[in-house]
């Protein structure tokens, strides 16, 4: 593909800066009676925590801040790899690329998830859960970097080997 590294660069780029605003903002509210406050993917893995749910807790921290993070830290060596034609093992890399590409698209479940709460918790004044800054945030994050995993061209890296 033409400019697979650029277009690469500019999707795995774009979903850095959004990673910080998805880290960051509240990604959900639960209000129940009325009651409720913003809890950011950190606040509410620690909430997790406190209800003595630590396996969820652990799956969320997972699946929306390590599998994003890592996803992105992964393309970026894939790009680096290509870009600075390093010596590499091309067979070991691309299975690294095979596991982000396939990974990718189980990453919006997460958003998933919080659409169905939104769509099903609204029991008027009992309780509902309102959609955060932080969601639309993460789900580019997540489009980004699917994005960025199609555009690079794993042939790239076989390439330069000797």
């Amino acid at each position: 593909m033409p400019d697979s590294v650029q277009r690469t660069a500019a999707f795995i780029l774009s979903g850095y800066a959004l990673y910080i605003p998805a880290n960051i903002f509240p990604i959900m509210t639960v209000s129940r009676f009325g009651q409720g406050e913003p809890h950011t993917i950190i606040g509410g893995i620690v909430a997790l925590v406190e209800s003595d749910m630590l396996p969820i807790a652990l799956l969320v921290l997972v699946a929306s801040i390590l599998v994003p993070l890592l996803k992105l830290l992964g393309i970026t060596l894939l790009l680096f790899c290509a870009h600075f034609r390093w010596q590499i093992n091309a067979r070991l890399w691309t299975r690294l690329y095979r596991v982000i590409a396939f990974v990718g698209r189980w990453s919006m479940l997460d958003i998933f998830m919080i659409s169905i709460l939104v769509g099903l918790v609204d029991l008027g004044g009992v309780a509902s859960v309102i959609a955060g800054p932080a969601a639309t945030a993460f789900a580019a994050v997540v489009v980004l970097t699917m994005m960025a995993a199609k555009m690079f061209d794993p042939r790239l890296l076989w390439d330069y080997q000797r």
